[in-house]
């Protein structure tokens, strides 16, 4: 028989070996933002990117890795086009492909199991009551609004439709045709405010200067040819390539998504400012403060009112350091912050962000 302190060694061992990992972004928080310019000159929603009113919005940066810069740039270029009035907001989306493919055809079908593009819209960011739409090259679409992202219970009201939505879907090339090479597919979505507002939690349509939280992902099969038809390579995972990454395998992180600020102005300008309140940097300190609870429950059963069981210092903001109020209780916790001249901010232990006035 083994001695006692040998054998509590080895449990002591195997607990350790066995504790699981919370995931959590392996990349500093740095989201991308883009300027979405009003136009009063709305876009024919054909597919197609050359009606005028596209010609000032920008292109965001291409595509990357979900991962970033942990993994390989994606050998194929996606880049998005945003705009916006007081009708609603609209999304272009360019995607290069010399094979394009799809064969889903039902709506609300689960789209990426084969190759599309996904657009993500948390309105006041507080990773809680989210939208998702997802596209194929048929145009098939899946729309649905997610109450809880999945590490927070997931939720999700897969019958949700974005009421008077449109969308289209161009080609440039030959769907589903091995047989010669295409250039590239782009779509449109038209999003009105109408369909949007009752669960937004936003004004809509947004005041100039507001900002809301998208991302937008594209997912892409590694496939070969069978019988002239495109078939995906068993054991093979999906690329997911966006807009602002992740640094993680999961789109379901929505304080990593980027920040898209809708402007007044009609024209590109390099000093409109993108600039974001302070209090963004409170609500990702707070963010850690989950991130490390959630690692601590799983390592030790509980939540803790300690910031050095957490490893986290107080948040220093204007050479002042300020420590949260940390309050648990057997099966949750919420941690709050007051900083002068902000909204107070909470996070608890179901992972959404919440503020109010001082």
């Amino acid at each position: 028989m083994l001695p006692k302190a040998l054998l509590l060694m080895l449990v002591l061992l195997t607990s350790v070996l066995c504790a699981e990992t919370f995931p959590m972004p392996s990349l500093p928080y740095a989201p991308l933002k883009y300027p979405c310019l009003f136009s009063a000159q709305e876009p024919v929603i054909d597919g197609k990117l050359d009606d005028p009113a596209w010609a000032a919005a920008e292109w965001t940066a291409s595509f990357t890795d979900i991962e970033g810069s942990l993994k390989p740039a994606p050998y194929l270029d996606t880049k998005v086009k945003m705009l916006w009035n007081g009708n609603g907001l609209f999304i272009g989306a360019l995607l290069e492909e010399p094979q394009i493919w799809a064969k889903l055809t039902n709506h609300d079908a689960v789209i990426f199991q084969d190759n599309d593009f996904e657009v993500f819209i948390d309105p006041d960011g507080d990773t809680h009551h989210y939208f998702e739409l997802e596209m194929n090259a048929l145009g098939t679409l899946w729309d649905l609004f997610l109450v809880k992202p999945y590490r927070d219970e997931h939720s999700s009201l897969n019958g949700w439709e974005c009421a008077g939505m449109r969308s289209a879907v161009h080609v440039q090339g030959t769907l589903n045709d091995p047989s010669d090479t295409d250039e590239y597919w782009s779509l449109e979505m038209f999003l009105p405010w109408s369909g949007l507002s009752e669960l937004a939690g936003m004004s809509c349509p947004p005041r100039p200067g507001d900002f809301w939280r998208l991302n937008f992902s594209r997912v892409q099969w590694e496939t070969y040819i069978c019988n002239g038809a495109y078939v995906k390579i068993p054991g093979e995972v999906e690329h997911n390539w966006v807009w602002s990454p992740q640094g993680l395998i999961a789109m379901h992180y929505p304080e990593r998504w980027g920040y898209v600020f809708f402007l007044d102005s009609t024209i590109a300008n390099s000093n409109l400012s993108l600039k974001l309140p302070e209090k963004e940097g409170a609500r990702e300190y707070l963010r850690q403060i989950y991130y490390a609870q959630k690692q601590f429950w799983l390592n030790h059963g509980r939540y803790s009112d300690k910031l050095r069981d957490l490893k986290i210092t107080p948040y220093r903001y204007r050479e002042k350091s300020y420590k949260p109020k940390l309050e648990k209780t057997s099966r949750s916790f919420n941690a709050t912050l007051a900083i002068p001249g902000f909204s107070v901010l909470t996070i608890e232990s179901d992972g959404r962000l919440r503020q109010s006035p001082r």
